[in-house]
């Protein structure tokens, strides 16, 4: 159950990043919500 945690939490920052950022900002926001995601699951 550990691991779903980060990606649930991953998963509501994008969806929110989403609806209110636009253009640049949300691809940059995105990029950082997964590289964060990734890196606590898998330890990088």
């Amino acid at each position: 159950m550990e691991p779903f945690i980060p990606i649930i939490v991953a998963l509501v920052g994008v969806i929110i990043a989403w609806k209110v950022l636009k253009g640049l900002v949300k691809t940059i926001a995105l990029v950082a919500i997964l590289a964060v995601a990734a890196i606590f699951v898998f330890g990088v």
